[in-house]
């Protein structure tokens, strides 16, 4: 039987990702984490699911998006279950797969353990988190704005 699966392509997002913040531009990394990935990967995690993530198809990336979209994602989530459950996908620029798994989720999880809490630059609805107890829970997590 295959796993099922949540699909999110960054180009449903957006053609043109931007910066890292939301205070630097639209379509930050830090708003996509909000909108989207906080949420499905909730939903994966309470349904057993895994998710694919497709970085193709958009103009192109700045670094520090997919820093901070993916960095979000382990601050919040642990290294391990984001490993064990996401695939990225990137025909056009698998330079960005190694990136993100080799870079961003080691330093990310250093900042998780350290809490080193990220910045937030725009005001956000509550998110999912882990919470000292090790349990997910949805706050308005205190962060700099």
């Amino acid at each position: 039987m295959e796993n099922k699966k949540i699909t999110i392509a960054v180009m449903d997002y957006s053609k043109s990702p931007g910066p890292r913040y939301s205070a630097q531009g639209d379509d930050s990394g830090e708003d996509f984490y909000h909108k989207i990935l906080n949420e499905k990967f909730k939903y994966a995690c309470d349904n057993k699911l895994d998710i694919e993530i497709n970085l193709d198809g958009p103009d192109g990336y700045a670094s520090s998006f997919l820093d901070e979209a993916f960095g979000n994602l382990v601050f919040d989530f642990g290294k391990e279950d984001v490993k064990n459950r996401v695939t990225i996908i990137s025909n056009e620029e698998p330079e960005w797969i190694e990136m993100i798994i080799n870079e961003t989720y080691n330093e990310w999880e250093e900042r998780r353990i350290a809490n080193d809490t990220p910045t937030k630059t725009a005001k956000h609805e509550a998110w999912w988190r882990l919470n000292y107890n090790n349990l997910l829970s949805k706050e308005e997590w205190v962060c700099s704005i």
